[in-house]
């Protein structure tokens, strides 16, 4: 890949990241936003990927990548921020979206008082499954349109080696090629409407 923030994968999946931080925000469960990701194919749920990657990690990819996203329209969040100061690292200091006392980690409900207040309230599944996977979507064809990737396949490979995203879908590319570029320019468009700027679709896929 060429230089660029993020380069590639860290920059796609920083967008899928944010958009589960903020359907979180808006009243879904930690264990509801990591199954229903594990329904879409996904190995892990961006909640427990968080905690792996460590939330002091993802507090500082945020402010790299905040400049780029915001120039778009993009909304960010600092929660990753507050996280950290509260003390909550993920699973290195077992203390994140979920806590590890136990060999089987539980969902940490103290971390719903930086979103929202303990009362969840779980959106349509479908909805907020595509409004993560299309965010790692759109910023791939941003990545291809501006010369940061040499080709699609260097991008899928890249996506479900590096990421995971869902493999039986091919990969970013792919999926566009199997639903069409017009059905999902048409969902990130909806979704601008419904949701935020963020959503606008990359001109490659329009």
């Amino acid at each position: 890949v060429n230089d660029g923030p993020g380069f590639y994968t860290t920059r796609i999946l920083a967008p899928f990241m944010n958009e589960a931080l903020l359907l979180l925000e808006e009243g879904a469960s930690i264990e509801y936003l990591d199954s229903i990701m594990l329904k879409f194919g996904y190995p892990v749920g961006p909640m427990a990927l968080l905690d792996e990657v460590g939330m002091d990690v993802g507090a500082h990819v945020g402010e790299t990548m905040a400049p780029m996203f915001n120039a778009r329209g993009g909304k960010s969040t600092l929660k990753a921020e507050e996280l950290v100061s509260g003390g909550y690292l993920g699973r290195k200091n077992k203390k994140g979206m979920y806590t590890y006392q136990t060999k089987k980690k539980q969902p940490n409900s103290e971390i719903y008082k930086y979103f929202g207040g303990s009362k969840r309230n779980n959106p349509d599944a479908e909805t907020a499954q595509l409004r993560m996977a299309l965010m790692m979507v759109n910023e791939a064809a941003y990545c291809l349109q501006e010369n940061i990737l040499k080709s699609p396949n260097d991008g899928d490979l890249g996506a479900i080696l590096g990421l995971g995203f869902p493999p039986f879908t091919g990969g970013p590319f792919r999926y566009v090629d199997l639903k069409g570029a017009n059905w999902v320019a048409g969902k990130l468009s909806d979704f601008t409407g419904r949701f935020g700027l963020r959503f606008k679709p990359a001109p490659l896929l329009e």
